[in-house]
């Protein structure tokens, strides 16, 4: 199974973070599994590449060009793939992984583990998505998806697909027994667009 991790280019200002995200790692990389990430030699990210890279595991990295410097892109990758833009390195991460999980990290690392969810939300895929909680870190974020279905702004079945996990044990336990919630407006293959199109004045409409 490959994982793609979402995570911070900073180490953060506690000591928990890098230590539970090298743990993290290294467990997924001695279970079997990829790892699937941001590129980068710096911050959570390069400690998650570092640590399973050490414990024997397969890294893959995606890194934008104009990061490639900023990001001091990791040379000792089992694969790194240098793209063109944001989208096209957020689109292959999540093509690539079977699953996404997100540790401590800043606005990048949100809009990542957000963006992954809405489309699973509109059915663009089926994986699981996740929250590494280090030492609480995620609690807001759950709690405002949270607010989102008790405000009527997410179905029961959407929330339940943005979990919170606590190690790596626990990501491959959810991810054996996942279950995807149907899709909010499902695309038939005739008429995906007015579909969309029907979804969005209904939307506008209320």
């Amino acid at each position: 199974m490959k994982v793609t991790v979402y995570a911070g280019s900073a180490l953060g200002n506690k000591p928990v973070f890098e230590r539970e995200a090298r743990k993290f790692a290294a467990e997924l990389a001695r279970s079997g599994c990829e790892i699937v990430y941001g590129g980068g030699g710096v911050g959570l990210m390069g400690a998650v590449a570092d640590a399973a890279m050490e414990a024997g595991g397969k890294v893959t990295g995606v890194i934008p060009q104009s990061l490639v410097h900023a990001e001091i892109a990791h040379q000792g990758l089992t694969e790194l793939h240098v793209v063109e833009t944001m989208h096209e390195r957020k689109q292959l991460m999540a093509d690539l992984g079977d699953c996404f999980v997100a540790l401590p990290g800043g606005v990048g690392t949100v809009e990542e583990i957000v963006e992954v969810w809405a489309w699973l939300v509109l059915g663009h895929h089926d994986k699981p998505i996740t929250l590494l909680n280090v030492d609480g870190y995620w609690d807001r974020l759950l709690g405002a998806a949270r607010r989102m279905a008790a405000n009527g702004f997410l179905r029961p079945e959407e929330l339940d697909g943005f979990l919170s996990v606590h190690d790596a044990g626990h990501l491959l336990q959810v991810c054996r027994s996942w279950k995807a919630p149907l899709p909010r407006w499902p695309a038939t293959p005739t008429a995906p667009v007015v579909a969309a199109r029907d979804a969005r004045a209904g939307d506008l409409a209320g």
